[in-house]
């Protein structure tokens, strides 16, 4: 392409036509050029000659302070590459010259594509040369098709601490409750402190690596797992992660816990333990056994979800531990243990009675196994019900966890006791008191050591 006011001068007419231009005698050292290429300020002469009978062009230019002369067989593609060098010599790139014609038509294609992507020539072969030792004998274009289906859909490249205070967020706006609130909060921004790039590039390996080296106990490692876990669904639920491919974490199983034999109350051992309890632990004792609610679901209710007409405890997805709504079936003694209690406010009105239950049993002479409420409740409904599934609903699990560990624990008539536990005369009289700091412990006016 010619600048403006850029020329090309001839001196002969079609010289490129030998029925025209007869051989022309040998050119002394002040031969004149049949043609002159000029681009700005930089020119480049065309010259004929002739080489046994035939005639030829050649161009002749300057670089580095030496002669250089190239030879063909018509004018026109003389003074095509002539105007070529002398565009070159104007713009400081002489070196491009000792290019061939398709040499140079390959170059400026190259350089014509990667125009619209604003990427160099060099950075653009770099990259390929990389891709393609890293690719082997894959096709690239294939392997770019896959990537983006994979990766398209990804809306940035978010970093971990960004995605941890956005899921918090939007957990705390649907009103998930404060204790899984807190346990997110605790595990996860403990983890994003530990990874702050981009959430993508954290690696399965490198998340278990980070749990194993914490030196905490295995269900302390599953807990956090668990919270990673929700972690990296959110990210992929929200395009921060490829949809099509599994995330870093479910790659991480969870640690194989050695689970204790399930221990329960016998009938015998719950009637001892209602009939000495107080008024305040009652809700506790009652609900937990024959309802079976976990004593942090518990901990969350109020009277409200107790509906003695409907006989039903509803426990709403915030305040389960699963998220999901359930509804429990209030069974006729527990029933005749709710009707007495006020019902107002909370079910649990301060956390230390918590602590008051394990003591009470202790004043009794009775083991507190860790959870022994929930695992005997579940053992006596499936010897009532026959029914996994139906216990499943009824406990907030897993069908399969039911009928792995409570199946056959105990026998019908076992259950029947145990659902036939009633409040006795008097019951409403008890008194327990407990210091926890001096270990002091009076039930019903005597100390117990």
């Amino acid at each position: 392409m010619e600048a403006p006011g850029d020329k090309m001068a001839t001196t002969h007419a079609d010289l490129s036509n030998p029925v025209l231009c007869p051989p022309a005698p040998k050119r002394g050292k002040h031969g004149k050029p049949v043609a002159m290429a000029r681009f700005g300020s930089a020119s480049v002469p065309v010259y004929r000659c002739g080489s046994g009978g035939r005639i030829r062009f050649a161009i002749s230019h300057y670089r580095d302070g030496r002669r250089l002369r190239q030879f063909f067989n018509t004018l026109e593609a003389a003074k095509k590459e002539a105007q070529f060098v002398a565009q070159r010599i104007q713009a400081g790139m002489q070196h491009v010259t000792d290019l061939k014609p398709h040499e140079r038509d390959n170059f400026k294609a190259a350089e014509g594509l990667l125009a619209k992507l604003g990427i160099p020539l060099f950075a653009a072969v770099e990259d390929y040369v990389r891709a393609r030792e890293l690719a082997g004998s894959e096709s690239l274009s294939v392997m770019a098709t896959e990537y983006g289906k994979m990766f398209g859909k990804i809306v940035r490249r978010a970093t971990t601490p960004e995605v941890v205070a956005e899921l918090l967020k939007i957990r705390e706006q649907d009103g998930a409750s404060t204790a899984y609130l807190g346990q997110l909060r605790t595990t996860l921004n403990r983890f994003a402190t530990r990874f702050p790039g981009p959430i993508l590039d954290v690696t399965g390996p490198d998340v278990d690596a980070w749990l194993r080296a914490l030196e905490i106990s295995a269900v302390t490692r599953n807990s956090m797992l668990r919270c990673i876990k929700v972690l990296f669904s959110f990210a992929k639920g929200q395009n921060y992660l490829p949809d099509e491919k599994t995330t870093a974490v479910e790659q991480v199983q969870l640690v194989r816990v050695k689970s204790d034999d399930v221990v329960i109350f016998t009938p015998e051992e719950m009637t001892k333990l209602l009939h000495n309890a107080p008024p305040e632990l009652v809700p506790i004792l009652a609900i937990g056994a024959f309802s079976g609610i976990r004593m942090a679901e518990l901990n969350r209710l109020d009277w409200k979800a107790v509906d003695l007409d409907r006989r039903i405890i509803e426990v709403r997805a915030g305040q389960a531990k699963t998220a999901s709504r359930r509804v429990i079936p209030i069974s006729d003694n527990l029933a005749a243990w709710l009707t007495p209690l006020e019902r107002k406010g909370k079910i649990v009105r301060a956390k230390e009675l918590q602590t008051h239950v394990p003591a009470l049993a202790r004043a009794l002479k009775i083991e507190w196994p860790r959870n022994v409420l929930r695992h005997s409740f579940i053992s006596y409904r499936i010897a009532v019900v026959q029914s996994a599934d139906q216990v499943a609903l009824e406990a907030g699990n897993s069908p399969s966890i039911i009928f792995k560990h409570y199946r056959e624990l105990t026998t019908p008539e076992q259950a029947d006791k145990w659902f036939a536990i009633m409040p006795k005369d008097g019951q409403w009289e008890n008194r327990f008191f407990f210091d926890r700091k001096k270990g002091r412990m009076v039930l019903n006016g005597s100390e117990v050591e």
